[in-house]
């Protein structure tokens, strides 16, 4: 059982990490061997990236390609040690094209942190 238990709190705060674009805050929630899933990439899984330095990379992409990217209408709820958050994310491409899809972060957490976060979008078309 997890020393640190999860609550709708953590997943709120997590959020609010990314709202920030706090790359240093936002890795506070993930363990050392964490996961990250994205909604897309080269496998049915997306793109996957293994490790501590692997997911900042991939997170920083994000900032990167949306970099006015924010997260809202969320809801959050917590079964034991999973959570799941719905958000609504908008953001810019560098293109100059908006962005505008509801999705779903299914989220794993050991004594605390975060070892897989695995990521869904609607696709608008």
């Amino acid at each position: 059982m997890d020393d640190k238990p999860v609550t709708v709190e953590t997943l709120k705060a997590f959020l609010e990490a990314f709202n920030r674009h706090d790359l240093d805050a936002i890795m506070t929630f993930f363990a050392e061997d964490c996961v990250f899933d994205m909604p897309r990439g080269p496998e049915p899984w997306g793109r996957r990236y293994i490790g501590r330095e692997a997911v900042r990379e991939g997170l920083a992409s994000r900032f990167t390609g949306l970099p006015d990217v924010h997260y809202g209408d969320d809801r959050h709820w917590v079964c034991g040690s999973h959570g799941v958050s719905e958000w609504l994310l908008t953001g810019t491409t560098q293109a100059g094209i908006r962005v505008e899809v509801r999705g779903v972060d299914l989220l794993e957490f050991e004594n605390g942190k975060i070892v897989r976060k695995d990521s869904y979008w609607k696709l608008v078309e």
